[in-house]
């Protein structure tokens, strides 16, 4: 993505908060802080709840996005953020240009602690056709979800080998309920195979994929809109065309970046009487992964059942 901002005063100022505390200092600093814990820290919640459901007792998660209100694409560090970054003993990140602040603020910090990189778990991008540009929500993809658990359990086994055997029993736990979930996606495709769907932005791709859902969107108006690009005239109206038309039967609509484009759209599928799913980048405040993709199914078995 275009969109993720880290100025360059930023990063300057803090490294050389890093470099001119003392210890004390950052012990203050770091938020990340938990005794003899392992330390985690994640560029989202998403990914921070997953590292706390394979750490369980045993870690200390933070995540650098965890409010909804803020925009990982527009995230700028500070220097806690980044003396936080440096005194992890394990990293995850999405990857995928999704989260570039968190490779700026890696560069930037005396760290080596391993790096977790979710999109490249995936073998997504290695799996595409050459020049094929690669969906990079990978969290909406649930058998990822599982590899990256996995993948998570190794890097905190290696940091604290005497409860290695503690985070893989974590993780086969978790990889089970995800394979539930995986399990009723497979169930409802059979049922909703085919149904055409509009989305406002390549989010929940993966989810839709997984319920055997036709993504109808002109290609021209997802990619604009992510990358914060204004959306031509004539591929909105497009668009709206499609809506107003009855070209799809549910619209996917991300309620945590709008736009007054894509509010016209949500607004032309609530006319036209199309269901309007919201998705989101990050965990809603109080909500697990389990509960929150569980919710998101759910959400579109229960707007597809009235068509």
């Amino acid at each position: 993505m275009n969109r993720v901002l880290l100025t360059a005063s930023t990063s300057l100022l803090a490294l050389g908060a890093l470099t001119a505390c003392g210890s004390d200092d950052a012990d203050d600093a770091g938020s990340s802080t938990g005794g003899d814990r392992i330390t985690v820290v994640a560029s989202t919640n998403v990914w921070g709840d997953v590292a706390a459901a394979v750490g369980g007792d045993l870690v200390e998660v933070t995540s650098v996005i965890d409010d909804p209100s803020k925009d990982p694409h527009e995230y700028e560090a500070d220097a806690d953020t980044l003396l936080t970054v440096s005194k992890a003993d394990v990293v995850v990140e999405n990857g995928g240009g999704f989260d570039d602040f968190m490779a700026t603020m890696l560069s930037s910090a005396d760290t080596d602690a391993p790096v977790v990189n979710a999109f490249d778990v995936s073998g997504k991008e290695a799996a595409a056709p050459e020049g094929t540009e690669v969906n990079e929500h990978v969290w909406y993809d649930v058998p990822t979800v599982a590899m990256v658990a996995t993948e998570i359990a190794a890097r905190l086994g290696e940091a604290d080998p005497d409860n290695a055997d503690t985070y893989v029993a974590n993780a086969e736990s978790f990889t089970g309920e995800l394979d539930a979930l995986t399990a009723t996606e497979a169930e409802l495709k059979t049922e909703l195979s085919g149904t055409p769907v509009g989305v406002t932005e390549p989010l929940p791709v993966y989810l839709a994929d997984a319920l055997g859902l036709e993504d109808q969107t002109p290609e021209e108006f997802a990619e604009a809109v992510e990358e914060g690009e204004d959306v031509p005239v004539a591929v909105l109206q497009e668009t709206l065309g499609l809506i107003e038309d009855g070209g799809i039967d549910l619209l996917f609509y991300n309620d945590q970046t709008t736009s007054p484009v894509t509010e016209q759209v949500r607004d032309a599928a609530e006319s036209a009487g199309v269901p309007v799913v919201p998705v989101s980048e990050i965990l809603p405040e109080g909500v697990d992964y389990l509960t929150w993709m569980r919710g998101n199914i759910d959400a579109v078995s229960a707007a597809l059942s009235v068509q």
